[in-house]
């Protein structure tokens, strides 16, 4: 069972219900005005690790999108942008409309924080908190295209969103995304380093703890700092670290096994 705290009374809600293994989620796309922004880059994404962490913990999950009717461009765009920030595609996408099975059916909604409950019926709902640039101007509000230019790595920015609590209000800046981009750099050097040892079980206890704070209302951020401390806990084993990393990247979706295979040369 996941833990989700429910917009609507402020308490925690297991999902999905007792005896069911299949979670249904309903993500709400806020309206686009000048083009894909930051807070749609964030919705998307909750509903991307929600899935994810589902299929960790042994759920099947299905996800649908509901948007505005969007004209083709834009819909090419959307799949752009998800496609390059690691978002797996929904089953089904379409216009909102609350009373269709697929959204008044779902045990979770996922919408902007702000844009109110009009679109949702039944099931949980999950806020997310607003997100903005530090340069709102540069290829629309909080666009990709601002977020990360061409030659660098877009998943920086899934990594930087991903390391504040979906409910907490996220300043994309230039100085935070450089700081995601080092450390996605090093932590796949690491990975690929840890990959040429032999390989050993993850730890239970970091098991455990991971899997609680996926399930106890989505807790990345905790995630990601546990990776921190196994990075450069000595008594983990190196084939141990990579099993790690190579387990919990299921949810956090930052390819970190990228640089497996490709690794520095040392010439003799």
């Amino acid at each position: 069972m996941l833990r989700i705290a429910d917009a609507r009374t402020g308490r925690i809600v297991e999902i999905p219900s007792a005896h069911h293994h299949l979670l249904r989620i309903c993500v709400h796309l806020p309206v686009i005005d000048n083009g894909i922004g930051a807070m749609h880059l964030r919705v998307l994404l909750l509903g991307d690790v929600l899935a994810r962490t589902a299929e960790l913990h042994g759920l099947q999950a299905l996800t649908v999108l509901t948007a505005p009717d969007l004209p083709q461009e834009q819909v090419q765009a959307l799949d752009r942008v998800m496609a390059v920030l690691g978002i797996h595609p929904a089953a089904t996408v379409g216009a909102h409309h609350p009373s269709e099975t697929s959204s008044a059916s779902a045990d979770v909604h996922v919408l902007a924080h702000g844009t109110g409950q009009q679109h949702t019926v039944g099931g949980v709902q999950i806020d997310v908190s607003q997100v903005g640039t530090a340069h709102p101007n540069e290829g629309g509000p909080g666009s990709l295209d601002a977020a990360a230019p061409e030659g660098t790595d877009p998943l920086a920015v899934r990594m930087l969103l991903l390391g504040h609590a979906y409910r907490t209000p996220v300043m994309v800046t230039g100085a935070a995304l450089a700081e995601a981009r080092r450390t996605l750099r090093h932590w796949r050097q690491l990975v690929a380093d840890w990959a040429q040892e032999s390989s050993r079980p993850i730890p239970a206890d970091l098991l455990r703890q991971s899997h609680a704070a996926l399930a106890d209302n989505l807790d990345v951020p905790a995630v990601l700092d546990m990776l921190r401390r196994v990075e450069k806990d000595a008594d983990v084993p190196a084939g141990a670290k990579f099993e790690t990393f190579a387990h919990l990247d299921r949810v956090l979706g930052l390819d970190l096994a990228r640089e497996v295979g490709h690794q520095r040369q040392v010439t003799p």
